[in-house]
Order: structure tokens, then sequence, then C-alpha cells
């Protein structure tokens, strides 16, 4: 990461300090204003309330990327808190962020974390810590909301002319930003369902509008597949369940709408403009998700038939409480190790998904570039967490070193082990 962004420092001490917010990298840090939707309700007064953007850099291959730092201290937005992080949600964040990037999957990244050396106190004194996250801006849902809330015209419209310029310079038009971003939303919601990924707070403030995830707070990987799946400890009425990401999205793109509309006053047209796109990403996040999930089955060209196969092995799935993540790779080696691949109801729907595939030569590739053979599983992430609070990090290293690789992985039996019973990890926190 370092040699992809062009870092260069004077000394190991220079680059510590850095990172630990004790030093500037260029100019002063800045800590970020927006509103937004939290489990529904809007929220006009949030912000950084534990981040400072340090700076922007261009890398050697001519992109743009936001540095920032989380849990480095109080900001105007900390709203009586202490702008501080714990070490535990820190290594969350960096295993699962730098996961999702192995996967391919847009997101934001984890540079470095540093100890702060002071305690941290929640329900009981934690370890201190500060990570570095590289985004490729921290463009908000909720920055334009900010904006629209307090009715300033002018400066929604800058901010909309820099997120095009910046984001998406193809846009001409108000309405070209708002279908640009709806669409990678939309893609990148359908490549979370892919692998099986929970976000767990997917308020407006935390969708970038560069369609990169943002905030590994309560965020999960689903162990036995379930659409009504909810880690977060804070989501008691399934907001954003796993099936509902997809529902949730859209939902919050009409916010997105709606903040932009602002800017064209009452004017019908414009509204019956930004409906349409609206519409139109609902139709496009379906058309990905079936895509998405027909490449797991090895069909490379879905057609409207897919769609039922894939339900229908869903079905069964859920009904059988089957592992998400090993199932569709035993599949890919052609493997068969759970006891309902030989009841009736699997058997009836793999002679129909064989018959789908015997002529695609495609097929195995395209199953191994979408099934990964291991994800950051919760049991084992909060193994490597727990031996890293007594000091030990050789878990925490070894676990995302097998993560670098997760189409092809052939490590540790371990790492691709769901959890037993006691193993479960039922709820995830913010880390707040």
């Amino acid at each position: 990461m370092k040699t992809d962004l062009g870092l260069k420092f004077e000394s190991l001490h220079e680059k510590e300090n850095i990172f630990s917010g004790n030093l500037p990298l260029n100019g002063t840090p800045i800590a970020q204003k927006y509103a937004g939707h939290q489990f529904g309700q809007f929220n006009p007064d949030l912000g950084d309330g534990r981040a400072h953007l340090l700076a922007e850099v261009i890398s050697p291959d001519g992109e743009r990327y936001d540095i920032a730092l989380k849990g480095s201290g109080k900001t105007p937005y900390s709203r009586g808190g202490d702008g501080r992080a714990w070490l535990g949600p820190i290594l969350r964040e960096y295993i699962v962020s730098e996961a999702m990037y192995n996967l391919g999957i847009p997101t934001t990244r984890s540079l470095a974390i540093v100890s702060s050396g002071e305690a941290v106190y929640r329900e009981v004194k934690m370890p201190g810590a500060i990570i570095t996250r590289i985004a490729k801006s921290h463009i908000r849902i909720g920055t334009f909301q900010w904006f629209a809330a307090i009715s300033d015209i002018k400066n929604l419209k800058i901010l909309l002319d820099y997120s095009i310029k910046r984001h998406y310079p193809d846009a001409s038009s108000t309405a070209e930003f708002l279908r640009a971003v709806s669409f990678n939303q939309a893609r990148l919601v359908a490549e979370w369902m892919r692998v099986g990924f929970i976000h767990g707070v997917m308020n407006t403030d935390n969708c970038l509008i560069s369609g990169e995830t943002i905030d590994y707070g309560p965020c999960a990987f689903m162990d036995e597949y379930n659409p009504d799946k909810v880690f977060s400890s804070i989501d008691k009425y399934g907001r954003y369940s796993f099936s509902n990401q997809s529902k949730v999205i859209i939902w919050n793109l009409a916010q997105l709408a709606s903040a932009l509309l602002m800017l064209h006053g009452d004017d019908q047209n414009t509204l019956e403009i930004f409906q349409e796109i609206i519409n139109e990403t609902s139709k496009y996040l379906s058309q990905e998700y079936y895509a998405q999930f027909a490449s797991k089955l090895g069909i490379v060209t879905p057609d409207e038939k897919d769609k039922r196969l894939v339900d229908d092995l869903l079905k069964i799935l859920a009904g059988e409480t089957a592992d998400f993540t090993n199932f569709f790779s035993k599949i890919t080696n052609d493997e068969k190790p759970f006891k309902f691949m030989m009841k009736t109801a699997y058997l009836t729907w793999e002679k129909k998904w064989q018959n789908r595939v015997k002529n695609i030569p495609d097929a195995k590739p395209t199953m191994r570039q979408a099934n990964p053979v291991i994800i950051p599983r919760n049991h084992i992430v909060e193994k490597a967490i727990q031996s890293a609070l007594s000091g030990d990090f050789e878990p925490f290293y070894s676990l995302n070193e097998a993560l670098q690789k997760p189409y092809d992985y052939k490590g540790q039996c371990n790492f691709l082990n769901a959890p037993k019973e006691d193993e479960k990890v039922t709820a995830t926190f913010c880390g707040t």
C-alpha cells in the first residue's frame, strides 16, 4: 500500500508520528461535517467524531486518495465523546476491509494500525489504537443531506460539481450523477451479497458516493445461510439484515435524490426523472444480484429462468441452514460433504443445474472467480482479536496472510471450518 500511494518517509519515527496523529502529513487535519439517516431516523447533526482527514494524495498511477485517521481524538463533532477507539474494533476493521479488497469488492482500505499507548474507557478499560484509512474520498450521501438540511444551496452545488469532477467526470448533469452513484452502490451491494457479507449499519452517512464500502463496525460474514440474518447488536428490528440490504440501499439513494432535488426547486420534470432513476436502479440491482449468484453456479450469461434456479437453491440452503461459503466452495470442486445434498429436493435441483451448465465451457472458471474458499469468519476474527488483546499478534498476522488469496486458498483447514455451536458469534458491535 505504501508503494501504491507513493508515500515516502524520512524515518520510521516520522511515519509513526504521522500515523499516530502526532504529526501532520500535509497541512492541517480536518474533521468532516455531515448529516444522515440512522436506522431510518434523520439526524441533521453528525460528523467525524473520532476521525481526521490528514491529506489527499495522488498515487503514481494518477489516482486521488484520502488518507484519514480513525480514533485520533476529539473533533468539533465528538458530541461529548473522547474521539478515541480501542484496539479490538480497529483490528476488526483492518482484517475485514483488507479481506474485502482481496475478494475484489470496492472498499476503503487499512494502511496502518498504531497503538496510542493510552487507555480507552468504555464498559471497562481498553487499550487505545488508531487506524489509518484510505478511500477514494470520504464524501457521503449524508454530506449532501447536510447541505440540503440547512438549505445551503450554494455549497450543495459546489459539492455536486466537485463530486462529479472527482468521481464521475462523464456526468454532465445532476441526473447523470445520481444515476452513476446509484448504479455504483447497487453493484456494490450485489457484490456484498455474493460473498455473504452483512454491513450492519447501512445508514446514509455510511454510504460513500464513490461506491466503496466504509465503516466496518458491526459487520460480519454469514456462516449458515439465512436471508434474515442480523449480527449488529443495535439492529433490533432487522432493518439491515442480509436480504434487506438490497432494499435499504435503494431507500438510501432516494434520500440522495431528495437532497439533490433542492438544486432544482419545485421542478416537476426533475422530480419525475429522479424517480425514474431510482426505479431503474432497483431493477438494475435485481439484475446484478441474480448475475452475481448465477456466476456462483457457473452461469456466465444468466437468463430469466436462472432466477428460479437461484431462488430454489437458496430456499434449500435456508431450510438446511447450510454453510454459505463452504457449500459454494464445495460444489465448485464437485464435492458433496453435506447430508442434505443426498436428499431428493437437492438432487432434483442439482439435475436442473447440471443440465443448465453442461454446455457452458467457462462454468468452472466462473465459479472459481465467484466463490471464495476462505472468508474472515466471525469466530476466527474474534479469536485473533482476543489473542492480540492478550499480547499475541501471531493469529492476527496469520489470518490476514491467509485472506490475501480468498479464491485459491490452500492453507490451514481451521480457517475454513464453520464454527462449532459454542464458537458462534451471534452479535457484533459498533466499537465506538
